[in-house]
């Protein structure tokens, strides 16, 4: 019977060597015992973060200026929302690197048209007001060239924009009906009445934050905490929850690609860097099935310096 030739990144060698004696059960107790310690001690050093989460009246008690001129633009269509493409709507490009755009193969699932479902809608379900309702009738039953004219005259004068005693002032008299639906929504929004009114749009019992979530990530108010945290892309920074710099660990290979050229630059960054990290994964996962791959530890011989002993009285 012929020899089966030994294969250097498939067969393992047969061992030799000497043999000594080796607890596992002790050296197990112990490992567990310094893990145990380690994190008791360093819990009780770094804590653990506990930020409130960020809602719409967080955000329009802190900086009312900032929510009334996003909710402006969420009127006037011409937020980055309103703007995104798929899966929201059909108003922008979608990422993509060549021909593949997953995002416009799926469609737009969530539909969402920031004007009706942030501004009007919430509105009209508050309670009648005589005032609120002569500004809703009258943006509802204006014309699309006569809302734009209207949408114009406030972008003008939303650098301008002020708030003060309770009340949104907007320097500008071109605007329509405009300053009264902000300044309504403001108030709601100050209330906390526009967290719950955006959250059950779909049913009251829900438990679905993506419109608020979107809400809020249109204005600057967020992306200023981000920056504080260290937490914006040019940071490097990203984590599930707020309040501990410099984040999770395991996040940062993810944020390194956007450092880099051509996912720092691209408009669809987002999507490149998905694409790079799945085949990345694959590669892990088919690693020992890929010729040449899997036998780069055994070329490198790192296993000699990790059992250097055993290698040395060998």
């Amino acid at each position: 019977m012929t020899k089966k030739a030994f294969r250097p990144d498939v067969d393992a060698p047969e061992y030799k060597g000497a043999y000594v004696p080796y607890d596992i059960i002790k050296e197990g107790a112990i490992a567990v015992l310094v893990v145990f310690i380690l994190t008791a001690a360093l819990a009780l050093v770094f804590s653990s973060p506990d930020e409130k989460a960020v809602t719409i009246k967080t955000w329009s008690n802190a900086d009312a200026v900032d929510f009334a001129q996003t909710a402006g633009d969420e009127l006037a269509g011409t937020s980055a929302v309103a703007n995104y493409g798929a899966p929201y709507n059909n108003n922008g490009t979608s990422q993509h690197w060549g021909f593949l755009s997953p995002e416009k193969w799926v469609g737009v699932r969530i539909k969402i048209d920031t004007t009706k479902d942030f501004v009007i809608d919430p509105l009209s379900a508050q309670p009648a007001q005589p005032a609120l309702t002569a500004a809703l009738n009258e943006w509802n039953s204006a014309s699309s060239a006569t809302q734009t004219t209207w949408d114009n005259a406030f972008n003008k004068a939303e650098p301008n924009l002020t708030f003060s005693n309770g009340q949104v002032r907007i320097p500008t008299k071109a605007a329509g009906p405009i300053p009264v639906l902000l300044n309504y929504e403001t108030q709601m929004a100050r209330s906390g009445a526009l967290d719950q009114a955006l959250v059950t749009q779909s049913g009251f019992y829900t438990t679905n934050y993506t419109k608020p979530l979107l809400f809020i990530s249109d204005g600057t108010y967020f992306a200023g905490l981000a920056d504080k945290q260290h937490l914006t892309g040019s940071q490097w920074g990203m984590m599930n929850e707020t309040g501990q710099y410099p984040g999770q660990a395991w996040l940062w290979l993810y944020t390194f690609w956007y450092q880099v050229h051509p996912y720092s630059t691209s408009a669809s960054g987002d999507f490149l860097v998905w694409g790079t990290m799945m085949i990345l994964t694959a590669l892990m996962i088919l690693l020992p099935f890929i010729p040449g791959l899997r036998s780069i530890p055994r070329r490198l011989k790192i296993y000699r310096i990790i059992w250097r002993e055993h290698y040395a009285a060998e």
